[in-house]
């Protein structure tokens, strides 16, 4: 398989981590009072889970380049992860301000679930990296 080929798997296999990642995040956030959705937030965060592990192996592909994984450091990993889940988050402040919607409470809603979804992701990620090899 070509070298592209192996990266656009490993996107798909780290956005369906991240994926699960996601729903976790959403069934705590639903527990949050006076939070509701049309879609059950674990529906609802799972595919931006997957949206975040794709922009995250995008980040990692551009930054660490061929680095192997037991050169990369757990926190390092994590940081990336969570500039992932701010970026996307970015994409729903930028659609309150569009809908001239409080960007606060938009950013307050997904920032931090994103955020953590991406440092946790990636933690996660690394971590079956590591054993994989």
């Amino acid at each position: 398989m070509t070298n592209w080929g192996r990266r656009i798997r490993g996107a798909i296999r780290m956005g369906l981590v991240w994926a699960a990642a996601g729903a976790v995040a959403g069934a705590l956030l639903a527990r949050v009072p006076g939070l509701d959705s049309d879609l059950p937030f674990p529906l609802l965060f799972a595919p931006l889970g997957f949206i975040t592990g794709g922009i995250f192996a995008a980040i990692l592909a551009a930054v660490e380049g061929g680095r192997g994984f037991d050169r990369m450091s757990l926190s390092r990993f994590a940081g990336w992860g969570a500039l992932s889940g701010l970026l996307l988050s970015g994409v729903f402040v930028a659609g309150a301000a569009l809908r001239g919607d409080s960007l606060w409470r938009e950013f307050l809603v997904f920032g931090p679930a994103l955020i953590t979804v991406g440092a946790v992701g990636a933690a996660g990620s690394l971590a079956l990296a590591r054993r994989a090899e």
